[in-house]
């Protein structure tokens, strides 16, 4: 007989290794990502859905895991 795996909820302890397998950017390409207008860093922001210009405030979104650089598609926040 197979048994089925417990469906049960994530202790505390492997929630960091779950954080890393949602975040879809690759890490080694945001080492290299900067905000195109003033090409300062951009972190990531908002569960993984936006990255965030340390400088000028821009949020440039994340559609279907790629980052889109786009100063038009960018919003700005405080």
């Amino acid at each position: 007989m197979i048994e089925k795996w417990p469906l049960q909820p994530l202790t505390s302890a492997l929630r960091p290794c779950v954080t890393i397998f949602a975040m879809a950017v690759n890490p080694e390409l945001l080492k290299i990502l900067v905000c195109p207008l003033c090409k300062a860093a951009v972190a990531v922001v908002h569960d993984g859905k936006g990255l965030k210009c340390s400088q000028c405030h821009r949020v440039y979104p994340i559609r279907d895991d790629i980052p889109v650089m786009l100063i038009s598609e960018a919003t700005i926040e405080n």
